[in-house]
């Protein structure tokens, strides 16, 4: 029987089966598909294959194979790669720039990844009702550098209800990812989607003016509307994952419209002469944190913030 995986927990996966009925499973033997090496095998997200083996308990037998994906790397020394959910439709990146402040480098990280696995992101500038003059100019700052390049941006307030029918319309009928920093709002706004739900919500440190983890797995909850959110745990940091360096610039989408222009088609956008980048950014064409976050990433360093 095919089922879709709603929870993995490393151990036990929460299956959804094409009966209807939710299955408490576990993988027989080492499932593992094709040129992966991951430390999860099955995400939420996948379809598998289970057989039935009573009390409300199944075994995974087979994974089809993945339309996509979302992955991270630990940004610790160990540097495993993890699969964060698979076959979505769009990633909702939920984005705050005070309390915590999602830096620039973590946004186009998380960009790159989602661009290289051919996933659509929808940027979501969160707890607009929060936000002082300084914090609104922030905002302004980073929805033109973003919808400009192609991304669709949109504000919301939970608390005034802003932007809340808007986002209810880019969800509906889709698998949508949620995924940001800790404390951004993410579990707040699916619990609004699903009232019921109660997912737990974490406070802001005052210390450190970071969220603090209150989901711990991925997991997949139906809409009432249509579709699926899959809310995701917390991220602090986010490693790149399977993009040769000669690449990174082609998962840039504005860097990758400009590559025509570079006097060498193998350009890495550094030190050659004649590069279309370099020039627009010169001109003003391509933002200097977007830049800086290329550097970054070739680098292979620590994400930073080069917000001024």
């Amino acid at each position: 029987m095919k089922g879709l995986v709603l929870k993995s927990t490393g151990k036990w996966y929460d299956v959804k089966a094409e009966d209807g009925i939710h299955y408490r499973c576990q993988m027989r033997g080492k499932l593992r598909l094709k040129g992966m090496t991951t430390t999860n095998p099955v995400a939420a997200g996948d379809q598998v294959f289970i057989e039935l083996e009573g009390d409300g308990e199944a075994s995974i037998i087979g994974i089809e194979e993945r339309v996509n994906y979302i992955i991270r790397r630990s940004v610790n020394l160990s540097k495993e790669a993890q699969i964060v959910a698979s076959n979505i439709d769009e990633a909702i990146l939920v984005v705050t720039v005070e309390s915590p402040q999602t830096t620039f480098g973590f946004i186009d990280r998380f960009l790159v990844t989602a661009e290289a696995y051919r996933i659509p992101v929808v940027i979501l500038f969160h707890k607009m009702d929060q936000y002082q003059e300084r914090g609104l100019e922030k905002v302004t700052d980073y929805e033109q550098i973003y919808s400009s390049i192609g991304y669709q941006c949109l504000r919301t307030s939970l608390v005034n209800g802003l932007g809340m029918e808007e986002l209810e319309a880019v969800l509906r009928g889709k698998i949508s990812l949620f995924s940001g920093h800790s404390g951004t709002g993410k579990s707040s706004l699916v619990n609004h989607f699903i009232p019921g739900l109660d997912l737990r919500i974490g406070e802001i440190s005052e210390s450190s003016k970071k969220g603090q983890h209150t989901t711990t797995f991925a997991e997949m909850h139906e809409l009432p509307f249509g579709g699926y959110i899959v809310d995701t745990p917390g991220i602090k940091g986010f490693g790149l994952v399977d993009i040769p360096k000669e690449q990174l610039g082609h998962y840039f989408t504005e860097f990758f419209k400009l590559l025509p222009e570079c006097r060498f088609g193998n350009c890495t956008h550094q030190n050659e002469p004649g590069c279309a980048v370099h020039r627009a950014l010169e001109e003003g064409k391509v933002a200097p944190s977007r830049y800086n976050s290329y550097l970054a990433m070739w680098g292979d360093q620590e994400e930073r913030s080069p917000y001024r």
